[in-house]
Formats: C-alpha cells, sequence, structure tokens
C-alpha cells in the first residue's frame, strides 16, 4: 500500500510494507528515535524472534520506507495471536508493556492508516498499539489510559538514589537484609527466576508465560536483559527481571516482571530485589528506573509510588470495526477462571498455563 501526504510542501511518497530486512537495520532505525516518540526496549527486532519462538505467533513487522531517499521513515512491530477461544487480535506488543509506531510523523500515520486497514482486511476483533506517547488523534482509533508506568530517578549512582528513598522504604530494605536474605543478578539466574515467577503465578490465578519465553529473551538480550533472584538461604523466594535500553544520558531500566512468595512476606524479599535492581543499574549510568506498567489506584500501583515515583499514562490506541473490547478487560467469567486456577496443583498449572497463556493478549 502506497500513501502520501498531500497537505506537506514537498510530498515524499510513503511504502508500508512488510519488513524483511535484518534485525541490524532494523534496530540501527529504532534506536534513533527519541523524545515524545522515543524507542523501548519492546521495539527492538529480537522481540520478533522471542515471540515467533516461544509463542509460534506470527509477526508481520511493518516497516514505512520513504521512496525519494529509499531510507526506513517508521516501522510498526506487529503480532498475531489468534485463537478459536478467544478470537483474533493484532497487538503492538503483547505480553510486554510498550508498542506502536515510532518514526517521522507521516510515516506514522502512514503505519497507523495500513494497520487498521489491515486489522479490518484480515477480520481482526481488535487491533492495539501499546503507545507510550501520545501520538495524537486519528479517526480510525479509540485511546485507552487504563494502564499507567511509573518512574523514579535513579540518576546520580546509588548512593544518592538511597538518600531520595523514604526512610519508610529504606527500613523495609533492612529487614530483609537482616533476615540474612541475599540477591543475585545475571542470566544465569533465570531459572530460579522463573521457580519463583510460576508459582506467584499461580497463586494469583493467572497462566504462566513458558519457561521457553524466559529462555528466549536470555538468548536474544545477553547484554540488556537482567534477571535478579532473592534467596533465603539456598532457595529462592522473590524475583525481578527487566531490560535496560537508550543512550548516555537517557538509559532506561524498566522491572517487567515481579515476584514474591507469599509464606516469606512478612520479611519483604521483594523490596531487596527492586533494591538491588536499582543499585546496579544506577551504578551503570542508568537516569531512569521504570516500575512497569500498572493499574492506576491499584494495590501494585500503591507499592510503586511509596519509592517516591512519578506516574506517566499510557496512550493504547485501540481500533476495532466490531467495536469490541479486549479479552483481557475484567469480567465475571474471568473472576471464576482466576479463583479456580488459584487452586491447581503446580504441575498441571505449569503445563496447561503455557498452553493458553499464548492465546490471550496479556
Amino acid at each position: 500500500m502506497i500513501l502520501a501526504d498531500s497537505n506537506s510542501p514537498v510530498s515524499h511518497t510513503i511504502t508500508v510494507a512488510p519488513y524483511e530486512g535484518s534485525a541490524e537495520a532494523w534496530d540501527a532505525f529504532v534506536q534513533t528515535q527519541s523524545g515524545a516518540s522515543g524507542y523501548t526496549h519492546f521495539h527492538l527486532h529480537g522481540w520478533r524472534t522471542v515471540l515467533r519462538k516461544a509463542m509460534d505467533h506470527d509477526a508481520p513487522y511493518l516497516v514505512a520506507t520513504d521512496d525519494d531517499t529509499g531510507g526506513i521513515a517508521g516501522v510498526l512491530p506487529l503480532v498475531r495471536v489468534r485463537s478459536m477461544l478467544f478470537g483474533h487480535f493484532l497487538v503492538s506488543v503483547p505480553f510486554v508493556n510498550y508498542g506502536g509506531p515510532l518514526g517521522t510523523p507521516k510515516a506514522v500515520r502512514t503505519l497507523l492508516t495500513y494497520a487498521a486497514r489491515m486489522a479490518d482486511s484480515d477480520a481482526a476483533k481488535v487491533l492495539e498499539l501499546r503507545s507510550r506517547y501520545n501520538l495524537g488523534e486519528f479517526q480510525d482509533y479509540g485511546v485507552s489510559h487504563r494502564k499507567i508506568t511509573v518512574l523514579m530517578d535513579s540518576s546520580g549512582g546509588s548512593e544518592a538514589v538511597w538518600k531520595r528513598l523514604p526512610s519508610k522504604v529504606r527500613s523495609q530494605i533492612r529487614r530483609p537484609q537482616k533476615e540474612g536474605v541475599t540477591v543475585r543478578i545475571g542470566l544465569d539466574q533465570a531459572r530460579a527466576f522463573y521457580r519463583v515467577f510460576s508459582r506467584h503465578m499461580r497463586d494469583l490465578g493467572t497462566p504462566v508465560m513458558p519457561w521457553s519465553f524466559f529462555q528466549a529473551i536470555v538468548e536474544q538480550f545477553p547484554e540488556s536483559a537482567l534477571f535478579a533472584v532473592a534467596y533465603y538461604g539456598t532457595t529462592p523466594i522473590a524475583c525481578g527481571a527487566g531490560f535496560l535500553w537508550g543512550r548516555d544520558g537517557e538509559r532506561e531500566f524498566e522491572i517487567t516482571w515481579a515476584s514474591a512468595l507469599r509464606e516469606h512476606n512478612r520479611i519483604s524479599p521483594n523490596m531487596l530485589v527492586y533494591w538491588e535492581l536499582m543499585r546496579h543499574v544506577s551504578d551503570i549510568g542508568v537516569n531512569t528506573f521504570n516500575f512497569g506498567r500498572c493499574t492506576p489506584g491499584g494495590n501494585t500501583h500503591k507499592f510503586k509510588t511509596q519509592w517516591g515515583t512519578t506516574d506517566q499514562p499510557l496512550w493504547w490506541y485501540e481500533h476495532s470495526a466490531s467495536g469490541r473490547k479486549p479479552m483481557t478487560e475484567h469480567s465475571a467469567r474471568a473472576d471464576i477462571a482466576t479463583r479456580l486456577w488459584k487452586h491447581m496443583p503446580m504441575v498441571v498449572a505449569n503445563v496447561l498455563g503455557p498452553r493458553l497463556v499464548r492465546l490471550i493478549p496479556l
């Protein structure tokens, strides 16, 4: 499909097509995008491999090319989540927090138009673009702010960050330290992370992603993925995982998943996981610690705000020819399924969960 911006004094033609170039060329363009249309880790091409390999999803990534220069003017990572049970979704990007188009304003407009037409042609129930920033108003799209992200200043190194923390938070961090809890950070902690994470997800009543998903992350992002695990003796009891991205002066880390075993809540091991990740990334020059997405006003949001943070609304653009809402919205049926899942044996949950979760655009 070819679309031109007739309002421009110099009307360059933008061509949108499925991306068939190299991962290196895609990432080189993505990493030039900063500011109000800034890239996130989840725009990197490696996520296409992760979702194809671990979830077996089609990933029709799109590229907008400026025909006059022959260069990339914009990109849009898209992933198709399709099942007979839940329906057909196009999402940018499922299972993580951000996505949406990047590029020049003209390229972004063209990509949005193309994606909406593609969703209608493919009879997708919902097209959802999880933009971190306001892209503007578009006729074919509504905007949801049902999720926010929570940010904290991590500049100046760990000593400066520690001094900025509220005294109550510092006290909560010292509690697991006094109990002898230790935290290890590294790719070699991925297995222990999954042991805690899968148990925690079962206890929440939510199907867990497959181990192969995190294994693929380790393989694709050895330089930017971080796994942290808190140990009580030799037993893993809390964990966190996330990603580094950005350039000097605007580097960011997002803790994308975090979990803790309920029987150890008294000693707050999750507080030490968060602190050790903060300490680690601030000492390597990361100036923004991102607590990840949450629902405004929920318990997870309250946990994050205690650290001295700032809320940032997310701009999730949604298109649906039928006007339907995503299956991820709250429903009575979901409440029933959650209650049942909490009582499922771990061995069963870890077999059925990965098969089910790949069909839901979480």
